[in-house]
């Protein structure tokens, strides 16, 4: 059993962002750009084990590439840390060895150790993280073929994954009769941050589509949440107050909406984004909160049925807590108090000192680790959360 420190956060103040930045630049940064990168392979490591060593895998996934290149990129322009040689070296390596590799359109999902393909079926979830990795490597150099490779799997994001309708197949070959948010999310994270870099109103006409897709299907009208799981006809595949809610995920739609009004200002005039945006904030807090925890998982009843908790879900409530912040210039009594109650939970029960740049990404319903090494794919969120302050 790992023991916490304490001392480091106990007295964290409201506005002291030094903690995040002394965690990022110092330990977290550095272990997995060192540790966590194979130099030989110039992949990414899917895990370390608690001492830093990396954990030989039998797959390594794209998704996880993605946003391990994305993460370094970003971690480049903000001027926290530059291994953007790597990062950019990663991307190369992951077009040679995933894209169309077996003929076919699209990015395949994983390698095996000898980097042949080990699973080539096509993910959703992975090519929307692809797009986002691309958009912050053309950021970072300005390279055009970058948008080129992103405009082409866009198009094959269509021809995969769509039927002629909007929403996309999470997997092909499908795996199942279920639709799922997620990958739709990151599709329309990945869309804006295209857009950002590029100007190219072709991507917010894209994030446009998937925004209404969100409020017209994913966003339960009378919880206002956002359903997990739909069946083919984008109904919720349980009955009404059984469906799976996460309240990560509610924090993530509602920072993304907030992003894509800033970034679209045109869509300030329809009152119903922020109005989204707000009910999505305040069910998370009201339903799928313990204390100062975020929980895995309710119903849009707002009943808890997973008490086991994850770091990803903690990190995204900072940042939207952050976002907030911004937008109205200062936090609310309650809400500054918040950020600073997951901001210390945060550090004290996740991303441990001891453990020089990893973190317990799991944690049981009675806060016992459940985990028995470090995910590569939480530095996304963790990063994330840090951007925004």
């Amino acid at each position: 059993m790992l023991e916490i420190n304490r001392s480091e956060t106990a007295s964290l103040p409201d506005r002291d962002l030094g903690l995040w930045r002394k965690r990022l630049t110092e330990d977290m940064l550095p272990l997995w750009s060192t540790n966590g990168y194979d130099r030989a392979r110039r992949l990414y490591h899917e895990r370390l084990a608690f001492d830093g060593t990396p954990i030989a895998m039998k797959d390594m996934r794209l998704m996880v590439q993605a946003r391990q290149i994305s993460t370094f990129c970003r971690a480049a322009v903000d001027g926290f840390h530059d291994m953007s040689a790597n990062a950019l070296e990663c991307l190369s390596e992951v077009r040679r060895r995933y894209y169309r590799v077996d003929g076919q359109p699209g990015w395949v999902f994983a390698l095996s150790p000898d980097g042949q393909s080990s699973n080539t079926k096509r993910d959703l979830y992975a090519h929307a993280f692809v797009l986002f990795a691309h958009a912050w490597a053309y950021r970072l150099c300005a390279d055009p073929a970058l948008l080129v490779t992103a405009r082409e799997t866009i198009s094959e994001i269509q021809t995969i994954f769509g039927n002629g309708e909007p929403g996309f197949l999470d997997t092909v070959p499908h795996q199942d009769g279920l639709r799922r948010q997620n990958p739709h999310m990151h599709l329309l994270e990945a869309y804006l941050a295209l857009f950002e870099v590029s100007a190219d109103g072709f991507y917010l006409e894209q994030a446009s589509e998937l925004v209404e897709l969100a409020l017209s299907k994913f966003v339960d009208p009378a919880s206002g949440m956002v359903i997990e799981f739909l069946n083919a006809h984008w109904q919720p595949s349980q009955p009404s107050g059984q469906n799976r809610v996460e309240a990560g995920h509610l924090f993530e739609w509602s920072w993304l909406l907030q992003d894509y009004l800033r970034l679209n200002p045109d869509a300030s005039k329809d009152e119903r984004l922020s109005k989204v945006a707000d009910r999505l904030f305040t069910a998370g807090i009201q339903h799928g909160l313990g204390q100062d925890v975020v929980y895995d998982a309710m119903t849009e009843s707002g009943i808890v049925i997973e008490r086991s908790t994850r770091i990803w879900p903690q990190t995204e409530l900072c940042r939207l807590l952050a976002c907030r912040k911004k937008l109205i210039g200062a936090h609310s009594g309650a809400e500054a108090a918040l950020l600073k109650g997951v901001t210390l939970t945060l550090f004290q029960s996740y991303a441990l000192a001891e453990l020089k740049g990893g973190w317990i990404d799991r944690r049981s319903a009675d806060g016992r680790p459940s985990v028995d090494h470090i995910p590569a794919s939480s530095l996304y969120h963790i990063y994330g959360a840090a951007r925004e302050f």
